[in-house]
């Protein structure tokens, strides 16, 4: 029987949804990071369960056919990736695996699995960054990303998965911090001022808009604001965010604008886009617009009144404006839903508008839809909003997730309130990470 912190060798024979690697020993699974199907590894036994186990790999013995040697010094020890130890190829079969894996064990479904769209790019694919900011032992300003699982700062310069101009920005703003006063914020004691830094940059475009997340407003924050705008004009805009809680939440409520334009546009399927500070916009345009292509040829728009909900900035409805009858979107986010009011205004659409409400709370409307698009967080839906949705009797429903296990479980959901769950279609979106995006096509039965 396994024991902490005993030493054994093991023979990976899959990986799961989580990118842990998947062994066999004396019956009880065992589940090691950074691992790849085919590896040969002596590991350490970390955690022991009744059924299974996870392990750190002191030495590969025998390396995958898969295995790469990682390009990013911070592999391993940042929380941001998971496959950049594997060959493109191998990441898009596992990915693929673990989207069928879950609606097949999860949703205990039998759709068409579609083959898994890859990402057009693989590196500098992400439109946004979330910087945090603090103080190493020496007292000195440092910037990155947490350490997996902590809130212990890796100093990461230069992100392969970010644009370059993001770190060039985040460097000006580090070595910037003293001449104004400013100091990092310590979780810690609760002192200083910067939390995060937020970008934001059109794919399409050159505009970038900062937010500058702060515990407390700052005397400064105008000057330095003007400042950084002069140093690179692609920023189009600074805001400042204001967060005083010990949160794992980034963003605070309360937000003010200190140059320029509180929001970014960008080029998305031929629309020209807005998005605010706090808006949801994929990361990953070139392959959002491959998707959206996806949810429009599922949906058969032409005609049709659209219910779209967790609609964000009413991009994946306003790509099936021209075809539909009338649109309308529900957005728990006000600045979400402004910024898809303007978004149709400025692209001349007439037939899409765009409210603030929650999608589970769908009485009074006064639309009756004739298809219903949906896009949830990665928790998926809540509550009995699957039974509100299926009410409505529409002949199809597609759905964009980034969580293919809740997107499985909500379909098992639908299935029992009589609609089948016909089509996946999955989609790199994180190159690199865990994450995969799918969309859905439940029809009614």
């Amino acid at each position: 029987m396994l024991k902490k912190n005993d030493k054994v060798t093991i023979e990976i024979i899959s990986l799961t949804g989580e990118g842990y690697g998947v062994a066999k020993h004396d019956e009880i699974v065992v589940f090691v990071p950074y691992a790849a199907v085919g590896d040969v590894l002596a590991v350490n036994i970390e955690k022991v369960y009744p059924r299974y186990a996870y392990a750190k790999i002191i030495d590969i013995k025998k390396p995958s056919p898969d295995r790469i040697t990682p390009d990013c010094p911070h592999f391993g020890q940042c929380g941001g990736c998971d496959f950049r130890h594997i060959t493109y190829a191998a990441e898009l079969h596992a990915k693929e695996k673990s989207c069928q894996d879950a609606f097949t064990r999860i949703g205990k479904l039998s759709p068409e699995f579609l083959p898994i769209i890859p990402s057009p790019v693989t590196d500098g694919y992400r439109n946004k960054a979330a910087f945090p900011f603090g103080t190493d032992k020496d007292g000195n300003t440092v910037f990155g990303f947490y350490r997996k699982n902590t809130h212990s700062i890796i100093p990461c310069a230069d992100c392969p998965l970010h644009p370059e101009q993001f770190s060039e920005i985040a460097h000006f703003i580090a070595n910037s911090l003293k001449q104004f006063h400013i100091l990092p914020y310590d979780r810690t004691t609760g002192k200083g001022t910067l939390r995060h830094l937020f970008i934001r940059r059109g794919h399409n475009t050159s505009d970038i808009c900062v937010t500058l997340v702060m515990s407390a407003p700052h005397p400064a924050q105008h000057v330095f604001a003007n400042r950084l705008r002069k140093a690179y004009p692609d920023i189009h805009g600074v805001v400042v965010n204001i967060n005083p809680h010990d949160t794992n939440v980034i963003l605070g409520a309360n937000e003010e604008t200190l140059s320029g334009k509180p929001y970014m546009e960008d080029v998305i399927c031929g629309l020209t886009a807005r998005i605010d500070s706090g808006s949801f916009y994929q990361v990953n345009v070139p392959l959002a617009e491959r998707l959206f292509r996806v949810v429009k040829s599922f949906a058969e728009p032409t005609g049709k009144r659209i219910l779209d909900l967790y609609c964000g900035t009413g991009l994946i409805g306003l790509t099936m404006a021209r075809e539909a009858k009338e649109i309308l979107g529900l957005d728990v986010t006000f600045q979400s839903v402004v910024a898809a009011n303007v978004t149709a205004q400025q692209n001349g659409i007439t037939n899409a508008r765009f409210i603030e409400r929650d999608a589970n709370n769908l009485t009074g409307l006064g639309f009756t839809p004739d298809l219903i698009v949906l896009d949830p967080t990665r928790k998926g839906l809540e509550g009995d909003t699957a039974e509100k949705v299926a009410a409505f009797g529409v002949p199809r429903i597609v759905m964009m997730s980034c969580n293919p296990a809740t997107a499985a479980r909500d379909c098992a959901k639908f299935a029992e309130l009589g609609y089948d769950t016909k089509k996946v279609q999955p989609g790199d979106m994180f190159p690199h990470t865990k994450h995969v995006e799918c969309v859905v096509l439940l029809e009614r039965r």
